[in-house]
């Protein structure tokens, strides 16, 4: 049965449940809308080679890059429906819908997300490396002193001494991203098919694996040649991607002991994450380098 525009319509202005979920017409519309595509979703947090990978999984895919969001300003993700029904519609881009949004595994997005049959990919990486990055970010970035992720930089936060910088870090910071892979983790413990967990180090050595492994969850796969080549595309592109210096580590460098153990402590609230608590904390050697 095809999808009329009265179902669609009807889908558009009727709330879900307050949860997020759908009644089953609502649900049957979305379903029976998006049987016929495929659409990428890296629910990664920032500063993870989230921006690299997309890159190539667009060049691999022969996609298109699509905000999904209401605003990226908003900067915590959460999908906006009108964007998925008309790309599902086929009115948005003939392409494959690819798109990397900082998107936390709350109960409505996750609804929304399988409405469409969307299987999203996360990734694993130490959030002290993360932590710095993102600092790097706010130094030299000065389009993100004013998009924090789901909070409000201080107008004076380059003037402030390295210290007290690096508390903000932590104690502001630090908890979107525990709470990130608190969700997602958690959810992947429990929908292991819904949701692709890759993890940084697998990006270091085997990066066309990677995008060949994300496109196949996502049911759009591509051959393992196709993925290569469209690693190399981004790689000679990663100073334009923001490509920052992807090393294993480096947060200890930047953190102090204490403010580690504090992050540690924010983790220590979420019991689900004690399997991947050295992971989530670690530290190791530098990123290899590739040529370009």
């Amino acid at each position: 049965m095809s999808v009329s525009d009265s179902d669609l319509i009807e889908t558009l202005f009727s709330q879900p449940d307050s949860d997020g979920s759908f009644p089953p017409n609502q649900l049957w519309t979305l379903r029976q809308l998006s049987a016929k595509r495929r659409a990428v979703v890296l629910a990664f947090p920032p500063k993870a080679a989230g921006t690299f990978l997309r890159t190539a999984v667009i060049k691999a895919v022969d996609g298109q890059l699509v905000r999904i969001v209401h605003a990226q300003g908003g900067r915590d993700a959460t999908p906006y429906l009108p964007t998925l029904v008309r790309y599902f519609e086929g009115k948005l881009t003939d392409k494959t819908l690819v798109t990397h949004v900082h998107m936390l595994a709350l109960p409505a997005n996750l609804h929304l997300l399988a409405a469409f049959d969307i299987k999203p990919i996360i990734i694993k990486r130490s959030i002290p490396d993360m932590l710095a990055s993102y600092w790097d970010m706010l130094e030299s970035d000065d389009n993100a002193l004013l998009h924090g992720l789901n909070c409000h930089i201080p107008p004076g936060f380059r003037n402030l001494p390295r210290n007290a910088k690096a508390d903000f870090i932590i104690d502001v910071l630090g908890p979107w991203y525990a709470n990130f892979y608190a969700g997602w983790l958690t959810y992947a413990a429990a929908s292991p098919q819904g949701v692709c967990v890759i993890d940084y180090q697998s990006v270091q050595a085997d990066p066309a694996g990677v995008v060949e492994r994300c496109l196949a969850h996502a049911g759009a796969p591509v051959s393992r040649a196709r993925c290569e080549a469209a690693v190399e595309y981004a790689w000679t592109r990663r100073e334009a991607l923001r490509f920052n210096k992807g090393e294993i580590g480096r947060g200890e460098a930047y953190f102090r002991p204490p403010q580690l153990n504090r992050l540690a402590r924010i983790l220590g609230h979420y019991p689900d994450l004690a399997p991947y608590r050295q992971e989530l904390l670690a530290t190791g050697r530098p990123l290899r380098k590739r040529s370009a």
